[in-house]
């Protein structure tokens, strides 16, 4: 495995644990001007196909692009419908208004990451496509079942290996042309987008909504006594920044 030898990850990466891991992958949309090494990939992709599926059917597959005339289009094409999206997601959430213009808000922040995504995106490190295999005759709504747990794995692996990603479903804005472009079969579907890199910045725990809120024992809204955060955890609400 990438870094094992010696008993470290290299690049100054300290190893972490697992649940370390779980608690503190983020969403990394910086990335650094380098490439993720081959190395690094197999074993990034390795992790994500160990990841269950039912009946062990293992259908997901992924589509992985680092460089060359195919990467470059593919991602030409994924990044001119993500400018697309995230201009209208940007109106219809009021990213600009209310607390937005303030330049330090975290509204205002995200405003800007995700600005810098869209404008980069042609320029990412590593472009990810997870597909599904489908194995009936109709689709279910349960088959990302079988995809995005090997997702996850494939982002906590890169966690683990100093590098980070996110995922989003910006492959349906070109899907036609990607199918083209990479010669998809008709019986496999286009599941997932998920870009890769070494981070500008870094990992660090997650904020979300208290644990009580999420997790609920006998009746439905009624959380366990047990369902307490650890001391220290901070929270974020739910959805798109508020209008204010």
């Amino acid at each position: 495995m990438a870094g094992a030898a010696g008993g470290g990850l290299g690049n100054g990466v300290s190893p972490v644990s697992l649940y370390e891991g779980l608690l503190t992958t983020r969403a990394i949309r910086r990335y650094a001007d380098e490439p993720v090494p081959d190395e690094a990939l197999r074993d990034i992709l390795f992790a994500a196909t160990r990841a269950p599926s039912g009946s062990n059917r293992q259908p997901f597959r992924f589509i992985v692009l680092t460089d060359g005339a195919v990467a470059r289009e593919a991602k030409r094409l994924i990044g001119e419908g993500a400018r697309g999206f995230w201009s209208a997601k940007r109106e219809a959430d009021g990213y600009d208004r209310g607390s937005g213009e303030q330049a330090d808000s975290p509204k205002a922040r995200l405003a800007r990451t995700m600005q810098h995504y869209v404008d980069t995106y042609e320029s990412v490190p590593v472009l990810i496509l997870a597909c599904y295999v489908r194995y009936r005759q109709a689709s279910a709504v349960t088959d990302g079942a079988s995809v995005y747990p090997a997702c996850q794995n494939l982002l906590l692996a890169a966690r683990a290996l100093g590098y980070g990603g996110v995922m989003t479903s910006w492959q349906n804005a070109a899907e036609a042309e990607l199918r083209a472009l990479l010669r998809i079969p008709d019986g496999v579907e286009l599941m997932a987008t998920i870009t890769l890199g070494r981070p500008q910045g870094g990992h660090g725990p997650v904020r979300r909504r208290p644990l009580p809120e999420l997790v609920y024992g006998d009746a439905w809204g009624q959380p366990p006594a047990w369902a307490v955060d650890p001391a220290g955890t901070t929270h974020t609400a739910a959805g798109p920044p508020a209008a204010t």
